[in-house]
């Protein structure tokens, strides 16, 4: 049985999303941010990282988006959400690698500069800055790595409930998400899911 730890608002939802898709059996788990459980010594002895996501298998715990992503794409092929040629997947991996190292990071200097910073000014600086990135991210997506209607083409992936997450973050980061013309129809389509709309209902639980 796989148990997955998660919070909500949070790019746990990729994975979220992706465990309902295939559909496979696991607990959910929800990690209070706001009580700061992802300190906790009980959820360090998970992830000693104290983020989230995490998933525990039988052979041990995955951490780190693309990962877990990729994980479920394997153990249940049968659900088609990664490709079998290892070029093609390593292409999907490169785009979740680039959601995950940087996408991710130019929002997280919005919300979480002391991880870079202890200076309250150069908090200010990232959180000013981050309409910028974002933006400047989004556009290469746009122009360059979204081939449509799904990331990967034709086929639905792992890679989609990750951007779909990254665009649901835009408003919050400055940016109208409405310049991004491919983006927002294809958040429209995942919206339109019953594995998304059911991994939102959890989330918010």
């Amino acid at each position: 049985m796989l148990t997955f730890y998660f919070a909500q608002g949070t790019c746990a939802l990729a994975s979220l999303i992706a465990l309902e898709e295939a559909g496979l059996a696991y607990e959910a788990r929800k990690i209070s941010f706001k009580d700061n459980e992802q300190r906790s010594p009980e959820y360090l002895q998970i992830n000693p990282k104290g983020r989230v996501p995490a998933l525990a298998t039988d052979q041990g715990v995955l951490t780190e988006s693309p990962a877990i992503l990729a994980y479920i794409a394997q153990i249940a092929p049968a659900a088609g959400l990664a490709p079998g040629d290892p070029f093609e997947f390593a292409r999907l991996q490169a785009f979740n690698n680039y959601i995950c190292s940087t996408v991710h990071v130019n929002h997280a200097h919005g919300r979480r500069g002391s991880r870079w910073a202890d200076d309250p000014a150069a908090h200010e600086a990232m959180k000013t800055k981050v309409p910028q990135t974002m933006t400047e991210c989004f556009e290469l997506i746009e122009a360059k790595l979204f081939e449509g209607p799904w990331v990967m083409g034709e086929q639905y992936s792992v890679a989609d409930p990750y951007l779909f997450t990254m665009t649901g973050w835009l408003r919050g980061d400055g940016v109208d998400p409405m310049r991004f013309p491919k983006a927002t129809a294809h958040y429209a389509s995942m919206m339109e899911r019953p594995a998304v709309q059911r991994a939102l209902t959890i989330e918010k639980a």
